[in-house]
């Protein structure tokens, strides 16, 4: 029996932390949350009622024999909120008492565990009440207006408290650039060389304001025909380019999304992976400070790896006012440690995490900065890199080099080319950046910004772009050997991958949120409630008191939404030619469409539906386009029958475009249901069939893209076939006892909420 248990949240961080405390401490994990809030009651203090969740009852059970057992007890939960709340849960449920230990850490080293050990604390119920407070207005809010937007949006699933002014700020940014006014200048550049060294051509830009058109820019051309060049004046100019700050949570987030191509939860999950294996302190942080220790370790390694002129120590203080939650920076817990992680995205976000570290010990960079003016108002702009410093782990070095040029010396051009250059509208959002602006804004905390952004797009009202760009024809008037010739080149513009972009229903969710709960999406007030969190933390507030303060207004918007008419946002176009009826641009929950004709309701007659076309929204369709959607085919549309007789039919449901055939559904991802041949659907439903083994009805054995599976009655009720197992000699009894000793899924519909009849307890708090 071990005298000390430790618990902890999570199974690995068990395994890593049981390895340096010995043979005396048994270290356990609740996996979380061992109880949720399942009710708040705003009449009595905002009461909390809490459920232990199903998936907990046999930890729960393990953990009350095991705390029976030991000698001392020590919850070493994450040093967040959270993870302070977590050890309060465990408080309660394992009736344990008020002065158990609690230890914290920043990093799990053996050295930082037996340090905590020897200065335990109690749980801080400040920590709890704040995390309390925060859990009980996403509840409220959460549930409270997620039922207002359901009744009045169409397509509308829910609305948070954090998510919401999330939403508001890509929907703003989305109507930026849909007001952005096109225009467009001729930038011309000149490519160059000496009369000595014509292997070393280099490249010049007009200095004073660009041409506005295709004639201004063809008499500019003109005029530099046949004239003299040479080298007007030389300055040179030293400079540094200063070394980067320690990573805190939303600086990762925001580098590793424009560095690496992660997402916010890719991030968060691969550092969570890093820190329970021990390799980097704790991932959730506002502070930049980096702790004597690990100064010193860095240093150190530094100057043996790199030489003593790279080093240079520094020490960064928080500017952010909540960084009360963490210790230190997010870094390795072993500087020398060159590679670590369990998978590629660890190992990834690791490099990144320890280049940034080194970097910020490290001295600035060194550049020699050249600018070279010659004839006629063009500039040559050069930069070498003097001494590397910190870019030699972080960052680009690179050279853009001129060759060697006197002032007055005479030079050759060799051509000068006049491009059509379109203004850029805003940049849209990536993950990255909208951390960024959260940020700023004081919007959510470090722990926050991952679940923001996997809300907003689970709830289908925001989603990533894929398009690489629209070709875009550009003029470009070029004056070489003497002659002036004009040619068109095609770039592309417009690329949305990897950017975030508002759904139909998004832009509808936002708006009606903005025109009848203002507050709720406005910055400054989400912000201002961060600010109360803290303070709670800090005793500074009630958490009763700051309830209040916001549920009175709220509710009252609440109560009153019943008279708030259902939000459509419909855009009449114009009248149909043919018919006479009205045609409108509408949303729905399955996002925009065209209508011919009133609603049923009103008309006694059915309208006429039609999908919007490919690119546009209900705010960019015009009317033209909606008549020509309309004199497309109506779905479902027969196609023609294949070979073994059966008809193939396309149309489109809830998940997309599919082919009806017989019996079976097969999604056409890609196609459009309108203009499918029936050529392209006979293959596919060929392929289907080619994919089936065995049928026996509600049971089949097909051949996925992932290998052989049994598939049975419902969705998502599969099981893969192992590869040592030949699916062809698999009965139709030995797939139904696959399908029934299948491991169960872990995942729950989320409209679901378990009922158990385990333990109820209330907290006033």
């Amino acid at each position: 029996m071990s005298k000390n248990l430790v618990i902890v949240e999570s199974p690995a961080k068990a395994k890593t932390i049981e390895k340096y405390l010995g043979k005396d401490f048994h270290v356990l994990s609740s996996v979380g949350h061992i109880r949720k809030d399942t009710k708040v009651n705003p009449e009595n203090d905002f009461e909390v009622t809490y459920e232990i969740d199903e998936d907990h009852k046999n930890i729960v059970a393990e953990l009350k024999k095991e705390a029976k057992k030991a000698d001392t007890i020590w919850l070493a939960t994450d040093e967040d909120r959270e993870g302070e709340s977590i050890s309060w849960h465990l408080l309660e449920v394992l009736e344990l008492p008020k002065n158990t230990h609690r230890i914290t850490f920043h990093e799990i080293t053996e050295p930082a565990l037996k340090e905590a050990i020897k200065h335990p604390r109690t749980v801080d119920m400040a920590m709890v009440e704040s995390q309390q407070a925060r859990q009980t207005l996403d509840m409220l809010v959460g549930y409270d207006l997620s039922g207002v937007v359901r009744k009045k949006v169409p397509g509308a699933i829910s609305a948070g408290r954090v998510q919401s002014p999330a939403l508001r700020l890509i929907v703003e940014k989305e109507r930026e650039i849909e007001k952005f006014e096109n225009s467009s200048t001729y930038k011309v550049t000149g490519e160059f060389t000496t009369k000595t060294a014509k292997e070393e051509p280099f490249t010049a830009t007009l200095n004073n304001s660009q041409p506005t058109s295709e004639n201004a820019a063809k008499k500019l051309l003109e005029g530099l025909n046949g004239q003299k060049w040479q080298v007007e004046d030389i300055e040179q100019t030293e400079g540094t380019k200063a070394n980067p700050v320690p990573f805190a949570t939303a600086a990762l987030q925001i580098e590793a999304n424009a560095r690496l191509g992660f997402s916010s939860t890719t991030t968060m999950r691969a550092a969570q992976g890093l820190y329970q294996a021990g390799h980097i302190t704790y991932h959730r942080t506002d502070s930049l400070n980096l702790s004597k220790q690990a100064l010193g370790q860095i240093a150190k390694y530094i100057e043996n790896e790199y030489g003593k002129e790279y080093l240079r120590v520094r020490n960064f203080k928080t500017k952010s006012a909540g960084a009360q939650e963490a210790h230190e920076a997010i870094r390795p817990t072993h500087i020398e440690k060159i590679s670590a992680g369990a998978n590629e995205y660890e190992k990834k976000l690791y490099h990144l995490i320890r280049s940034r570290t080194l970097a910020t010990q490290m001295a600035n960079a060194k550049v020699a900065k050249t600018t070279v003016k010659l004839s006629h108002d063009f500039v040559a702009k050069g930069e070498v890199v003097i001494f590397d410093g910190f870019l030699k782990v972080y960052g680009n070095a690179k050279d853009t080099e001129l060759p060697p040029l006197k002032k007055g010396e005479e030079i050759e051009m060799l051509k000068i080319a006049a491009r059509e250059t379109f203004a850029k509208p805003p940049a849209r959002y990536t993950e990255g950046s909208l951390v960024k602006k959260l940020e700023e804004l004081g919007i959510g905390r470090p722990s926050t910004y991952a679940s923001i952004m996997s809300a907003i797009q689970s709830r289908g009202y925001v989603k990533k772009g894929e398009s690489e760009g629209e070709p875009r024809e550009v003029k470009e008037i070029v004056l070489e050997k003497g002659k002036i010739t004009d040619q068109t080149v095609s770039e592309r513009t417009g690329a949305t991958k990897g950017k975030l972009l508002p759904t139909p229903v998004g832009e509808l969710v936002s708006d009606f949120l903005t025109d009848h709960f203002e507050e709720i999406v406005d910055y400054g007030f989400t912000a201002d409630i961060e600010t109360d969190l803290d303070k709670i933390a800090e005793k500074k507030l009630g958490r009763v008191k700051m309830l209040k303060d916001f549920y009175g207004p709220f509710s009252k918007l609440i109560k009153s939404s019943d008279e708030i008419n259902r939000y459509n946002n419909a855009t009449a176009l114009g009248t149909d030619p043919k018919t006479n009826k009205p045609i409108y641009a509408k949303i729905g929950k399955n996002g925009g469409f065209i209508q011919l004709g009133d609603n049923e309701k009103e008309t006694g007659e059915k309208p006429r539906f039609a999908p919007l076309p490919k690119g546009k929204t209900v705010k960019t369709v015009t009317f033209e386009e909606a008549l020509k959607q309309l004199a497309l085919p109506a779905l479902p549309r027969t196609l023609g029958t294949a070979k073994d007789g059966t008809e193939i039919i396309a149309a489109a449901g809830p998940f997309g475009p599919y082919l009806k055939c017989g019996k079976y559904n097969i999604p056409v991802k890609g196609y459009d249901p309108y203009k499918i041949t029936f050529k392209d659907a006979e293959e596919i439903y060929q392929k289907k069939i080619d994919s089936i083994i065995a049928d026996w009805g509600d049971i089949m054995i097909i051949i996925g893209a992932y290998g052989p599976y049994v598939k049975g009655p419902g969705r998502f009720n599969n099981v893969k076939i192992p590869k040592e197992q030949d699916p062809r000699k698999i009965t139709k009894e030995e797939a139904e006892k696959m399908l029934a000793e299948k491991p169960k899924s872990r995942r729950r519909a989320p409209h679901k909420v378990a009922r158990k009849k385990s333990t109820k307890k209330k907290s006033k708090k």
